[in-house]
């Protein structure tokens, strides 16, 4: 369990995928995990976050993540990054952007509200159909 001083690093687009989470993932332990830090998350809304572009907590657990690198396929790391920024693009952010976890989903619920946003962002994500965050803002 995270400490309320402890600062955590998540992915931006990860700030979508937790809002969203409801225990399907790409194995047991990245399912474990995911949900101890969308517990954690929910239990301290004063935890610090850093908000990057690369492989975090989350991914720690994830079958494909080799050393830091997604390799799900040929271009994932790639592709995933570029997700990142787009993130941090619409939220006005920079890579390294640091802050309480609670304000930090605050922004991330106020500004991307509109369906094309989420499109945007969400479109190619596999997980879309089970992922609470998006459902919610595509109605």
């Amino acid at each position: 369990m995270l400490d309320i001083l402890d600062t955590i690093r998540i992915r931006a687009h990860h700030l979508l995928c937790m809002q969203g989470f409801q225990g399907y993932g790409y194995s047991r332990s990245f399912i474990d995990n995911m949900t101890q830090v969308v517990k954690d998350i929910n239990s301290n809304p004063d935890l610090g976050v850093e908000i990057i572009a690369e492989c975090d907590i989350i991914c720690s657990h994830c079958p494909y993540n080799k050393e830091g690198v997604c390799e799900r396929m040929p271009n994932s790391a790639q592709k995933v990054r570029e997700m990142d920024i787009h993130v941090l693009r619409k939220l006005g952010l920079k890579e390294g952007t640091k802050g309480r976890v609670k304000d930090i989903l605050g922004l991330v619920n106020t500004k991307l509200k509109n369906s094309s946003d989420i499109q945007d962002i969400c479109g190619d994500c596999e997980w879309k159909e089970k992922c609470l965050w998006f459902i919610s803002r595509n109605v």
